[in-house]
């Protein structure tokens, strides 16, 4: 029988010496924790630079196998945009490094040893690393409140998003057929905590989406909708100043906002808000935008923090443990312009950091002098609803029309993929066109059957494996 190409090929390589060294190549690990900004512009690095050598293996780990683009997050809440639109899978970005979907749950610093779970059965992963980047973010914070926790909305991923849109649709259905004045009222009552970006913009997005939406239920009058924003300082938005803040005030206040100062949460059973100025709020609605926290895996480690980040210096490295890297959120990264200060944790900081991470890995694989991680903050953006904005740049301020039309093509500019890009264009476009759509697509119906349904597979697996 004739031998083929392919086996001769095969054969060549599999008895070549230089095939056998491959083979038994050690390869250096490379192991970056987080799938958010930090880690995605990381792991691009790498992609292009590394991961395609045969003696590197470059793995990023995730919660989710796509990226979220969180600044567009509050334009899907309030109907502008589709969950779609401001996802990117991470395997269409990532070609040569390993994209593993898990859970984070610990990190052995002294086996070099990173453990996961994955899957709905939360099977167990283990991985080696050579280096890590730790790039895990934040999550939010309750500061311990059980009810706040158990029973506020947040705004940190694509599900809390699309379930406030439909959240919103489900209570106006609800009010329409309410035929108790004060119920109906505590229907329409939207309260955000926090008046920083997430808590202004998401108070704009849904203000905007819940009035003009409101218009199809004849049912319904305009003065019994409520939207209050609680902030505890000053004046909104306070990273941006407080001129900005003060007119972002006044804007949401002809629109008809409220916003209550000085203020904070301290209870939430699910139909009452109660401040700490003793003040309560009727509603079944209470949007948590007030706070957040590093991941529990970087609490439990043994580094140095700063306010729960760990602290890295002026190479991203963390000090005292070979091979440890950290960027974004978690990361609290020496401002080489001021001794004691650290730069903030936003995306503009940590996807840069990150990049200098990554090619400090490089230098430090290649055996090159480390750089050190410079940067002055450009400016910060943010939308307040009805086509308005509020912006810094380069000290210079902007808002009004301008700024809101400077966010959304800063933002537009820097979304992942020309696809999606085009997809956002063509969305704005029709929104600003044909209005929003209002319908729900996820009913209180649906989260029960499928609540039912998975808790019955858990049992009868359970079942199964006793047996």
């Amino acid at each position: 029988m004739p031998v083929t190409y392919a086996e001769k090929r095969n054969r060549v390589f599999h008895n070549s010496a230089s095939a056998r060294e491959y083979l038994n190549m050690k390869k250096t690990k490379i192991v970056i924790a987080g799938g958010g900004f930090a880690g995605l512009y990381a792991a691009k690095y790498l992609d292009k630079h590394l991961a395609r050598r045969p003696d590197i293996e470059v793995t990023l780990i995730a919660r989710e196998n796509f990226i979220l683009f969180t600044p567009m997050l509050h334009e899907v809440a309030a109907g502008d945009l589709a969950p779609g639109d401001i996802v990117n899978p991470l395997r269409r970005i990532l070609r040569h490094v390993n994209v593993i979907e898990a859970d984070v749950t610990d990190v052995d610093l002294n086996a070099r040893k990173i453990r996961c779970v994955h899957g709905l059965e939360r099977g167990e992963l283990e991985l080696d690393f050579d280096h890590l980047l730790l790039a895990l973010g934040s999550e939010t914070n309750f500061f311990d409140n059980a009810g706040i926790r158990d029973w506020a909305v947040t705004m940190k991923n694509l599900s809390d998003a699309a379930l406030l849109r439909n959240r919103v649709v489900a209570f106006l259905e609800e009010a329409s057929l309410e035929t108790d004045a004060a119920a109906r009222r505590q229907w329409l009552t939207f309260v955000i905590a926090g008046g920083g970006f997430a808590g202004a913009e998401t108070a704009g997005a849904v203000n905007d989406f819940v009035r003009e939406t409101a218009k199809f239920y004849p049912q319904l009058a305009d003065e019994e909708i409520r939207v209050v924003v609680i902030h505890p300082g000053d004046y909104l938005l306070p990273e941006l100043g407080e001129g900005l803040g003060r007119y972002a005030e006044r804007k949401m206040r002809e629109r008809k906002v409220e916003v209550i100062k000085g203020a904070r949460v301290a209870n939430y059973d699910g139909w009452v808000v109660t401040l700490n100025n003793g003040l309560s709020i009727p509603t079944a609605t209470l949007v948590w935008t007030a706070g957040v926290k590093p991941s529990p895996v970087v609490a439990a480690l043994s580094c140095p923090k700063e306010r729960g980040r760990i602290v890295a210096d002026e190479y991203l490295q963390v000090r005292g443990f070979s091979g440890l890297w950290t960027a974004g959120d978690c990361a609290a990264v020496p401002d080489g312009y001021e001794t004691g200060i650290f730069f903030p944790p936003t995306a503009q900081h940590g996807m840069r950091e990150a990049i200098v991470a990554a090619k400090n890995i490089e230098r430090t694989i290649l055996g090159q002098a480390l750089q050190p991680f410079r940067y002055r903050t450009m400016g910060m953006l943010a939308s307040i609803g009805h086509h308005t904005g509020v912006a810094s740049f380069f000290g210079f301020k902007f808002s009004g029309f301008v700024a809101w039309w400077m966010w959304r093509s800063v933002y537009l500019a820097k979304l992942p993929r020309l696809v999606k890009k085009l997809r956002v264009m063509i969305a704005w476009t029709l929104d600003l066109l044909f209005g929003r759509d209002i319908e729900q697509m996820i009913t209180l119906r649906d989260v029960e059957e499928l609540t039912e349904r998975w808790t019955r597979i858990r049992a009868e697996r359970k079942q199964l494996n006793v047996a």
